[in-house]
């Protein structure tokens, strides 16, 4: 837990980094800080899903030729 944690201590810092030099705007990279991570978590709850059907129907296929 720990590990995530600083993971999303130094992503959030980051996206603060970037927003701020590229804008100079400390409330753009504070809010972009903040939403991004939250539209990344939702894009990998789909992405895990999408991969989850992958490896399904490669044991389906595995299974229906074996």
């Amino acid at each position: 837990m720990l590990k995530t944690l600083t993971f999303a201590m130094v992503h959030v810092t980051v996206a603060f980094t970037v927003v701020y030099l590229m804008t100079g705007s400390a409330l753009a990279g504070g809010l972009i800080a903040l939403i991004e991570p939250m539209c990344n978590t939702v894009a990998y709850y789909f992405h895990e899903k999408a991969w989850e059907n992958v490896r399904r129907r490669r044991r389906e296929l595995a299974t229906a030729y074996a």
